[in-house]
């Protein structure tokens, strides 16, 4: 069905693509709206060389489905094109996150702004708990801008 491999640098358009359109649909009216300039696709297409080294991405044959990005215990990012989310592709990249956290953490954890229902039921599904609001300090450009999230976490293997 899907493959799971490290991205490459023959990606980052994908990449960017799928995370501009998942933000989006995930964060269009549930984040301060000083944010919202700082989410241009470049400013995606920027951001994601530098975490390709902590980047997984999931294709379908040539074609780049989805990925996730996977920083120390927290599972930074993690989005999957419109036409393949209900695959079973997110679960696919959220098992192989947890894999690679609990290789070294016992706890994973990611950020989920309050208003995105439908990632908070599919992290409840998985196993996670959301533990209570915070503030993430979200990239802006030079800066970060402060957005109150739900920290959800997951006991992972070690």
């Amino acid at each position: 069905m899907y493959q799971l491999r490290a991205a490459t640098e023959g990606d980052v358009e994908a990449i960017a693509t799928i995370w501009h359109r998942g933000w989006f649909d995930g964060h269009l009216g549930h984040v301060p709206d000083s944010l919202y300039e700082h989410r241009r696709f470049d400013d995606f297409r920027t951001r994601v060389p530098a975490r390709l080294d902590a980047t997984t991405v999931a294709s379908d044959g040539e074609q780049v489905v989805g990925f996730v990005v996977v920083h120390a215990d927290e599972v930074e990012q993690i989005y999957v094109a419109p036409p393949a989310r209900g695959s079973g592709v997110a679960s696919e990249l959220l098992g192989h996150a947890e894999t690679v956290i609990g290789a070294c953490h016992d706890r994973a954890w990611l950020a989920v702004v309050a208003g995105n229902d439908r990632a908070r039921r599919f992290y409840a599904r998985h196993g996670w708990h959301d533990s209570g609001a915070f503030d993430y300090p979200a990239e802006a450009g030079d800066t970060t801008l402060t957005v109150p999230v739900q920290r959800y976490e997951k006991a992972v293997q070690r």
